[in-house]
């Protein structure tokens, strides 16, 4: 799939997000790591941004989804059901990596993959 961004194609490898290594708690990672592809922390940090809002709306599709599966529809507003399933579900997402940490494992393995095209256009010229 891919993604246009202004001057930029994202093509990104979709990964298994429930078998993720990236970490749950907020961790340091060196500035080095993040700009070496482009020799840009801000483009680095953009493109990590734009794959995260992707990761999210991924998650959060799933997770509609399956607790669409366990939904109870009722008339009245009195009555709340408390689900088991759907309560198990939610603490299943809950307990993921944040998107914008399964963004940077992605970025730092080498699976989002980036093209500037202002600078094919440019050479054209």
């Amino acid at each position: 799939m891919t993604l246009k961004i202004d001057n930029k194609h994202l093509i990104y490898n979709h990964m298994d997000l429930k078998n993720s290594n990236a970490p749950v708690a907020t961790t340091t990672i060196d500035k080095n790591l993040i700009d070496a592809p482009t020799d840009n922390i801000y483009e680095a940090i953009s493109i990590i941004s734009k794959r995260a809002v992707q990761i999210n709306g991924d998650i959060r599709r799933e997770l509609i989804e399956k607790l669409d599966e366990f939904a109870t529809f009722n008339d009245s507003l009195e009555e709340v059901f408390e689900n088991k399933e759907q309560i198990e579900v939610s603490k299943f997402y809950e307990k993921l990596p944040k998107p914008h940490a399964l963004a940077v494992e992605e970025w730092l393995a080498g699976k989002i993959h980036h093209k500037n095209t202002a600078d094919n256009i440019s050479e054209d010229l």
